[in-house]
C-alpha cells in the first residue's frame, strides 16, 4: 500500500502549448485509485525554457515530467543527469531531492518496451525522423539492440539522409521507420513526414511516437502498403511508469 503521507506533493509536466497532453489525465487518475489524495498534476505551460527557474522558486515540487521543446534545453538547470540521460542528451523526468535535482529519460525505456515484442529478425535496419530529444532516446535504444540506424531530417550530412535523398532503395533496405517529429498530432492530422510511401512493404514496421491520433496519417499510410504499426500510446504509459518509479525511490 503506497503511503499517502500529510504534506502535498506536486508533480508536473513542463512543455509548450501542452493542453492536449496524455500526463495530466494519467497521473490524476493513478492518485484517484491508489488514494493518494494529497498528490496533485499540473502542466506548466512556458513560453519560453528561461522561465523554468521561476518555476523551481515559486513551487515546491516532488517530481516533473518534460517534453517538447524543452527536453535539451532543460538541462543546464540541473545538478546531475542519470547515465541514459547523459548519454542520450536529453531529460524527460526530473526528480527533485536534497542532493539537487537530477535529470533521468524514461522515453528510451517506454521505446524499448514497446518495441521488443514487435520486432522481427530481419528488422535490424532503422530511419528515424526527426532529429530532437525524443529522436536522440529512440536512437540510443537501437544502439542497445544492435540495430543499425540513420536519421532523416531536412538537410543531409553524413550522419543522416534528407528526406529528398529517400528512394526506392533507402525505403526497401531500412524496416524499421520511427516518427519522431509532430507531423500528425491532433489537430492536424492529416499531417505526415514526407517520405515516399509508395515504397512500403509489409516487411517494414512504422512506429510513430504520437498518440493522438490513435492512428496518424503516417501509420495509415503504412498500413495500407501492409506495414505493421504502433503508436505511441503504449510507450507513454510504460514512462510514465517509469517516471513513478523514479519519483519514489
Amino acid at each position: 500500500m503506497e503511503k499517502t503521507g500529510k504534506h502535498k506533493k506536486r508533480y508536473g509536466l513542463v512543455g509548450r502549448n501542452i493542453s492536449y497532453s496524455f500526463s495530466k489525465g494519467y497521473f490524476s487518475k493513478k492518485f484517484e485509485n491508489l488514494g493518494l489524495n494529497n498528490h496533485s498534476y499540473e502542466n506548466f505551460d512556458l513560453t519560453n525554457i528561461e522561465e523554468f527557474k521561476d518555476l523551481l522558486v515559486q513551487h515546491n515540487l516532488s517530481g516533473l515530467n518534460v517534453t517538447i521543446p524543452y527536453k535539451e534545453q532543460v538541462i543546464p538547470f540541473l545538478n546531475e543527469l542519470e547515465g541514459a540521460a547523459k548519454k542520450i542528451g536529453a531529460v524527460n523526468t526530473i526528480k527533485f531531492s536534497p542532493n539537487g535535482i537530477k535529470g533521468f529519460n524514461t522515453d528510451a525505456f517506454g521505446f524499448q518496451k514497446s518495441l521488443e515484442k514487435k520486432l522481427k529478425l530481419y528488422h535490424n535496419n532503422a530511419l528515424i525522423l526527426g532529429t530532437g530529444g525524443a529522436s536522440k532516446a529512440v536512437a540510443f535504444v537501437f544502439e542497445q539492440l544492435d540495430i543499425n540506424y540513420k536519421f532523416v531530417s531536412r538537410a543531409a550530412s553524413e550522419e543522416q539522409f534528407s528526406y529528398e535523398e529517400l528512394d526506392e532503395d533507402i525505403i526497401t533496405s531500412h524496416q524499421i521507420i520511427v516518427n519522431c517529429t509532430p507531423l500528425g498530432t491532433y489537430p492536424n492530422i492529416e499531417d505526415k513526414p514526407d517520405i515516399p510511401y509508395k515504397f512500403l512493404n509489409s516487411s517494414h514496421f512504422l512506429f510513430d511516437l504520437i498518440y493522438n491520433p490513435d492512428k496518424t496519417a503516417f501509420l495509415k499510410s503504412g498500413e495500407a502498403a501492409g506495414a505493421q504499426i504502433q503508436n505511441g500510446a503504449l510507450m507513454l504509459q510504460y514512462q510514465a511508469e517509469e517516471a513513478w518509479r523514479i519519483w519514489n525511490s
